[in-house]
């Protein structure tokens, strides 16, 4: 039996995402675990930015039209390995992704969050926020976070 059945894997069609997604398959692959692929769409921003509702409504379609793409191509990824994964989009208006995050894997009962991170450090890390940083000191399932390759 695995220590981690369930692994959350959040995608935001990101390299660093990327990243997390392959070591998330490697675990899996060793672990014999099912991977919840997930995808969260903020429209909280398009809100704001969009006056008419026409166009607000175009633009989560295009959202969740990025969204579906992205899970598609993970799920396909984790196919072609030989990992189970089932894939999940959500919505939210308010609050922060972090926090779905660490409501998604409560909810579906995962017992492993594995995550891309920038890894950024000191003022960058501070002005931007760190929705990485927010799950670890919320979740009470352990988190792997992976860090974005250097480039040479």
């Amino acid at each position: 039996m695995s220590l981690y059945k369930r692994i959350l894997v959040p995608l935001d069609g990101s390299p660093t995402a990327a990243r997390g997604l392959q070591e998330a398959i490697r675990l899996a692959c060793g672990l014999g675990s099912k991977l919840r692929l997930l995808h969260v769409i903020d429209d909280f921003p398009m809100l704001v930015e969009l006056s008419t509702i026409a166009s607000f409504e175009a633009g989560i379609q295009r959202m969740r039209q990025y969204g579906e793409s992205v899970l598609a191509r993970a799920l396909a990824q984790a196919a072609m390995s030989g990992v189970e994964a089932e894939t999940v989009l959500r919505e939210i208006t308010q609050g922060r992704v972090a926090d779905l995050v660490i409501d998604e894997a409560a909810k579906s009962a995962c017992d492993l969050i594995v995550m891309g991170t920038h890894g950024r450090r000191g003022f960058s890390r501070l002005a931007l926020g760190s929705d990485a940083e927010r799950v670890v000191r919320g979740s009470t399932v352990p988190v792997l976070l992976v860090h974005q390759e250097a480039v040479d």
